[in-house]
Protein backbone atom coordinates (compact mmCIF):
# COMPACT_ATOMS: atom_id res chain seq x y z
CA UNK A 1 0.00 0.00 0.00
CA UNK A 2 1.12 3.56 -0.65
CA UNK A 3 2.06 5.56 2.43
CA UNK A 4 -0.90 6.48 4.59
CA UNK A 5 -1.84 10.17 4.51
CA UNK A 6 -4.10 12.26 6.73
CA UNK A 7 -6.44 14.37 4.56
CA UNK A 8 -7.78 17.41 6.43
CA UNK A 9 -10.82 19.30 5.18
CA UNK A 10 -12.11 22.75 6.00
CA UNK A 11 -15.88 22.94 5.38
CA UNK A 12 -17.16 26.29 4.10
CA UNK A 13 -15.59 27.34 0.81
CA UNK A 14 -13.53 24.13 0.70
CA UNK A 15 -15.33 20.79 1.07
CA UNK A 16 -18.72 22.45 0.59
CA UNK A 17 -19.79 24.11 -2.64
CA UNK A 18 -21.40 27.56 -2.46
CA UNK A 19 -24.72 25.67 -2.12
CA UNK A 20 -23.32 24.15 1.13
CA UNK A 21 -23.27 20.58 -0.20
CA UNK A 22 -20.52 18.02 -0.88
CA UNK A 23 -20.33 17.25 -4.60
CA UNK A 24 -20.72 13.65 -5.74
CA UNK A 25 -17.24 13.58 -7.27
CA UNK A 26 -15.56 14.87 -4.12
CA UNK A 27 -17.51 12.46 -1.93
CA UNK A 28 -16.60 9.49 -4.16
CA UNK A 29 -12.92 10.51 -4.26
CA UNK A 30 -12.72 10.81 -0.47
CA UNK A 31 -14.34 7.39 -0.17
CA UNK A 32 -11.71 5.94 -2.52
CA UNK A 33 -8.96 7.59 -0.45
CA UNK A 34 -10.30 5.94 2.69
CA UNK A 35 -10.57 2.58 0.95
CA UNK A 36 -6.91 2.98 -0.04
CA UNK A 37 -6.03 3.33 3.66
CA UNK A 38 -5.82 7.08 4.04
CA UNK A 39 -7.45 8.91 6.98
CA UNK A 40 -9.91 11.78 6.39
CA UNK A 41 -10.89 14.39 8.98
CA UNK A 42 -12.67 17.75 9.25
CA UNK A 43 -11.17 20.93 10.77
CA UNK A 44 -13.65 23.80 10.87
CA UNK A 45 -14.57 27.02 12.62
CA UNK A 46 -18.09 25.66 12.99
CA UNK A 47 -19.36 24.06 16.20
CA UNK A 48 -19.85 20.29 16.07
CA UNK A 49 -23.64 20.55 15.82
CA UNK A 50 -23.22 22.46 12.52
CA UNK A 51 -20.67 20.04 11.09
CA UNK A 52 -21.90 16.60 12.19
CA UNK A 53 -24.18 16.31 9.15
CA UNK A 54 -21.12 16.31 6.87
CA UNK A 55 -19.10 14.12 9.24
CA UNK A 56 -21.78 11.43 8.98
CA UNK A 57 -22.38 11.99 5.26
CA UNK A 58 -18.72 11.11 4.62
CA UNK A 59 -18.97 8.18 7.05
CA UNK A 60 -15.94 9.43 9.00
CA UNK A 61 -14.54 7.65 12.04
CA UNK A 62 -11.81 10.16 12.98
CA UNK A 63 -11.65 12.95 15.59
CA UNK A 64 -12.86 16.41 14.47
CA UNK A 65 -11.55 19.93 15.08
CA UNK A 66 -14.32 22.46 15.82
CA UNK A 67 -14.31 26.16 16.77
CA UNK A 68 -10.94 26.61 14.98
CA UNK A 69 -9.19 24.35 17.47
CA UNK A 70 -10.94 25.33 20.71
CA UNK A 71 -12.79 22.00 20.75
CA UNK A 72 -11.26 18.74 19.52
CA UNK A 73 -13.10 15.48 20.12
CA UNK A 74 -14.02 12.09 18.70
CA UNK A 75 -17.76 11.83 17.95
CA UNK A 76 -17.66 8.01 17.94
CA UNK A 77 -15.29 7.36 20.85
CA UNK A 78 -16.26 8.51 24.33
CA UNK A 79 -12.87 7.46 25.70
CA UNK A 80 -10.88 9.67 23.34
CA UNK A 81 -9.24 12.52 25.24
CA UNK A 82 -11.35 15.56 24.36
CA UNK A 83 -9.69 18.98 24.26
CA UNK A 84 -11.84 21.98 25.15
CA UNK A 85 -10.11 25.34 25.72
CA UNK A 86 -12.67 28.09 26.25
CA UNK A 87 -12.04 31.81 26.90
CA UNK A 88 -12.00 33.03 30.48
CA UNK A 89 -15.44 34.50 31.25
CA UNK A 90 -13.83 37.50 32.98
CA UNK A 91 -11.95 38.38 29.77
CA UNK A 92 -15.18 38.16 27.75
CA UNK A 93 -16.95 40.45 30.21
CA UNK A 94 -14.14 42.99 29.96
CA UNK A 95 -14.32 42.95 26.16
CA UNK A 96 -18.10 43.36 26.18
CA UNK A 97 -17.94 46.22 28.69
CA UNK A 98 -15.30 48.04 26.67
CA UNK A 99 -17.37 48.07 23.47
CA UNK A 100 -19.17 51.27 22.69
CA UNK A 101 -22.82 50.50 21.82
CA UNK A 102 -22.34 52.47 18.61
CA UNK A 103 -19.59 50.08 17.49
CA UNK A 104 -21.39 46.76 17.43
CA UNK A 105 -24.73 45.35 16.32
CA UNK A 106 -24.80 42.10 18.24
CA UNK A 107 -22.84 39.72 20.47
CA UNK A 108 -23.00 35.94 20.29
CA UNK A 109 -21.29 33.64 22.77
CA UNK A 110 -21.17 29.88 22.32
CA UNK A 111 -20.55 27.48 25.19
CA UNK A 112 -20.03 24.28 23.22
CA UNK A 113 -23.50 23.83 21.75
CA UNK A 114 -25.38 26.45 23.78
CA UNK A 115 -25.80 29.83 22.12
CA UNK A 116 -26.20 33.18 23.89
CA UNK A 117 -27.35 36.14 21.80
CA UNK A 118 -27.45 39.70 23.15
CA UNK A 119 -30.18 40.99 20.81
CA UNK A 120 -32.84 38.93 19.04
CA UNK A 121 -32.15 38.81 15.30
CA UNK A 122 -33.90 36.32 12.99
CA UNK A 123 -31.25 36.47 10.27
CA UNK A 124 -28.50 35.77 12.75
CA UNK A 125 -30.42 33.04 14.53
CA UNK A 126 -30.95 31.25 11.23
CA UNK A 127 -27.18 30.86 10.93
CA UNK A 128 -26.70 29.69 14.51
CA UNK A 129 -29.75 27.46 14.78
CA UNK A 130 -28.23 24.62 12.73
CA UNK A 131 -28.19 21.49 14.87
CA UNK A 132 -30.92 22.87 17.11
CA UNK A 133 -28.90 24.42 19.97
CA UNK A 134 -30.30 25.82 23.18
CA UNK A 135 -30.53 29.56 22.49
CA UNK A 136 -30.72 32.21 25.24
CA UNK A 137 -31.46 35.79 24.19
CA UNK A 138 -30.68 38.70 26.49
CA UNK A 139 -27.91 40.59 28.27
CA UNK A 140 -24.77 38.44 28.13
CA UNK A 141 -23.64 39.90 31.42
CA UNK A 142 -26.69 38.43 33.09
CA UNK A 143 -27.07 35.09 31.30
CA UNK A 144 -23.58 33.95 30.37
CA UNK A 145 -22.24 32.05 33.39
CA UNK A 146 -19.66 29.70 31.83
CA UNK A 147 -16.40 30.26 30.01
CA UNK A 148 -17.44 30.47 26.33
CA UNK A 149 -15.79 28.43 23.59
CA UNK A 150 -16.01 31.47 21.31
CA UNK A 151 -17.36 35.02 21.27
CA UNK A 152 -18.57 36.71 18.09
CA UNK A 153 -18.94 40.45 17.68
CA UNK A 154 -21.18 41.46 14.80
CA UNK A 155 -20.11 44.98 13.96
CA UNK A 156 -20.56 47.74 11.43
CA UNK A 157 -17.96 47.41 8.68
CA UNK A 158 -16.46 50.77 9.66
CA UNK A 159 -16.03 49.66 13.30
CA UNK A 160 -14.22 46.37 12.64
CA UNK A 161 -10.64 47.77 12.36
CA UNK A 162 -11.03 49.82 15.55
CA UNK A 163 -12.37 46.89 17.57
CA UNK A 164 -9.61 44.60 16.33
CA UNK A 165 -6.98 47.23 17.13
CA UNK A 166 -8.36 47.57 20.66
CA UNK A 167 -8.26 43.78 21.13
CA UNK A 168 -4.68 43.63 19.82
CA UNK A 169 -3.58 46.46 22.12
CA UNK A 170 -5.23 45.22 25.31
CA UNK A 171 -5.88 41.48 25.13
CA UNK A 172 -3.15 40.03 22.90
CA UNK A 173 -1.89 37.56 25.54
CA UNK A 174 -5.38 36.27 26.31
CA UNK A 175 -7.34 36.00 23.06
CA UNK A 176 -6.93 35.64 19.30
CA UNK A 177 -9.37 37.19 16.87
CA UNK A 178 -10.24 36.87 13.19
CA UNK A 179 -12.50 38.50 10.69
CA UNK A 180 -15.20 36.29 9.15
CA UNK A 181 -15.59 36.39 5.37
CA UNK A 182 -19.36 36.13 4.92
CA UNK A 183 -22.25 36.78 5.35
CA UNK A 184 -21.66 40.02 7.33
CA UNK A 185 -18.88 41.70 9.33
CA UNK A 186 -18.12 39.48 12.33
CA UNK A 187 -15.06 39.34 14.59
CA UNK A 188 -14.55 35.90 16.08
CA UNK A 189 -12.66 35.62 19.36
CA UNK A 190 -11.11 32.43 20.79
CA UNK A 191 -8.59 31.74 23.52
CA UNK A 192 -5.03 32.84 22.72
CA UNK A 193 -2.82 30.33 20.95
CA UNK A 194 -5.62 28.28 19.43
CA UNK A 195 -6.02 27.55 15.74
CA UNK A 196 -6.75 24.60 13.47
CA UNK A 197 -3.08 23.57 13.36
CA UNK A 198 -3.03 23.06 17.14
CA UNK A 199 -6.09 20.79 16.93
CA UNK A 200 -4.75 19.01 13.87
CA UNK A 201 -1.39 18.25 15.51
CA UNK A 202 -3.24 16.69 18.46
CA UNK A 203 -5.21 14.38 16.13
CA UNK A 204 -2.23 13.54 13.87
CA UNK A 205 -0.20 12.51 16.90
CA UNK A 206 -3.04 10.28 18.05
CA UNK A 207 -3.28 8.66 14.60
CA UNK A 208 0.50 8.31 14.36
CA UNK A 209 0.74 10.22 11.07
CA UNK A 210 3.73 12.59 10.65
CA UNK A 211 3.39 16.16 9.39
CA UNK A 212 4.93 15.40 6.01
CA UNK A 213 2.05 13.03 5.28
CA UNK A 214 -0.70 15.53 6.10
CA UNK A 215 -2.59 17.06 3.16
CA UNK A 216 -4.77 19.98 4.30
CA UNK A 217 -7.26 22.00 2.26
CA UNK A 218 -8.55 25.50 3.10
CA UNK A 219 -9.67 28.85 1.72
CA UNK A 220 -9.82 31.50 4.47
CA UNK A 221 -7.63 33.21 7.05
CA UNK A 222 -8.63 30.72 9.74
CA UNK A 223 -6.86 28.08 7.61
CA UNK A 224 -3.49 29.86 7.47
CA UNK A 225 -1.80 28.03 10.36
CA UNK A 226 -3.18 24.66 9.25
CA UNK A 227 -2.02 25.11 5.65
CA UNK A 228 1.41 26.13 6.91
CA UNK A 229 1.57 23.21 9.38
CA UNK A 230 0.60 20.48 6.91
CA UNK A 231 3.28 18.73 4.86
CA UNK A 232 1.16 19.60 1.83
CA UNK A 233 -0.96 22.71 2.34
CA UNK A 234 -3.47 23.20 -0.47
CA UNK A 235 -5.34 26.47 -1.08
CA UNK A 236 -8.63 26.34 -2.95
CA UNK A 237 -8.89 28.33 -6.17
CA UNK A 238 -11.46 30.54 -4.45
CA UNK A 239 -9.17 31.06 -1.43
CA UNK A 240 -7.81 34.40 -0.22
CA UNK A 241 -4.50 35.48 -1.77
CA UNK A 242 -2.71 35.43 1.60
CA UNK A 243 -3.44 31.69 1.84
CA UNK A 244 -2.41 30.99 -1.76
CA UNK A 245 0.91 32.74 -1.07
CA UNK A 246 1.88 30.34 1.74
CA UNK A 247 0.28 27.16 0.36
CA UNK A 248 2.41 24.44 -1.27
CA UNK A 249 -0.22 24.00 -3.97
CA UNK A 250 -3.34 25.72 -5.31
CA UNK A 251 -6.19 23.59 -6.66
CA UNK A 252 -9.44 24.47 -8.45
CA UNK A 253 -12.35 26.09 -6.58
CA UNK A 254 -14.83 24.55 -4.16
CA UNK A 255 -17.40 24.58 -6.99
CA UNK A 256 -15.00 22.75 -9.34
CA UNK A 257 -14.18 19.70 -7.18
CA UNK A 258 -10.87 21.20 -6.06
CA UNK A 259 -10.32 18.56 -3.38
CA UNK A 260 -11.11 15.65 -5.70
CA UNK A 261 -8.95 16.99 -8.54
CA UNK A 262 -5.95 17.35 -6.26
CA UNK A 263 -6.29 13.97 -4.54
CA UNK A 264 -6.80 12.07 -7.80
CA UNK A 265 -3.63 13.64 -9.14
CA UNK A 266 -1.53 13.34 -5.96
CA UNK A 267 -2.62 9.98 -4.55
CA UNK A 268 -3.47 8.31 -7.89
CA UNK A 269 -6.90 7.19 -6.69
Amino acid sequence: MAQQHLIVLDLDGTLLTDEKVISDKTKATLQKAREAGHEVMIATGRPYRASKLFYHELGLDTPIVNFNGAFVHHPLDQNWKTVHKPIDLKVVQEVVESLNREQFENLIAEVMDDVYVQYHDEKLLNIFSMGDPKVTTGDLHQYLKDNPTSLLIQAKESSVPGIRQYLADTKAELIDHRRWGDPFPVIEIVRHGLNKAVGLSHVAKDLGIPRDRIIAFGDEDNDLEMIEYAGVGVAMGNGISQLKNIANEVTTTNNEDGIAEFLIDRLHI
